[in-house]
């Protein structure tokens, strides 16, 4: 029996690096987002609970799939084992952000940009 992938999918979110860990990973139906779905966590057999993984687990709490812009997902890696879900500082490097698309200001009666 073949053993059941895992993948690990970062993403930026609320100027956070949220990890998360997942059965399924495709580029989705919707132009520009990644389809994420059967999430999997830790198990509880330890008597210590991390409120980071605690946060991650109650957000995803009876969601069946989730879509993440694609312009967020920092990295996805198929890993042999699941890690733990967590929530941490961003911290910029030397890596240049990819631009977010904007929206202009509606131009006042004379014409310019307000």
């Amino acid at each position: 029996m073949a053993a059941s992938v895992i993948y690990k999918v970062q993403f930026v979110r609320e100027g956070k690096v949220w990890e998360i860990y997942a059965k399924k990973v495709s580029h989705g139906g919707f132009f520009g987002f990644v389809e994420v779905e059967d999430f999997v966590f830790g198990e509880r057999s330890t008597v210590v609970v991390d409120p980071s993984e605690e946060r991650v687990k109650t957000e995803f709490e009876g969601i069946k799939r989730t879509w993440i812009p694609l312009h967020a997902v920092l990295r996805i890696d198929e890993v042999k084992k699941t890690g733990i879900s967590k929530i941490t500082a961003y911290e910029g490097g030397n890596v240049m952000p990819f631009p977010m698309p904007f929206t202009p200001s509606s131009p006042d009666t004379s014409g310019r940009s307000k």
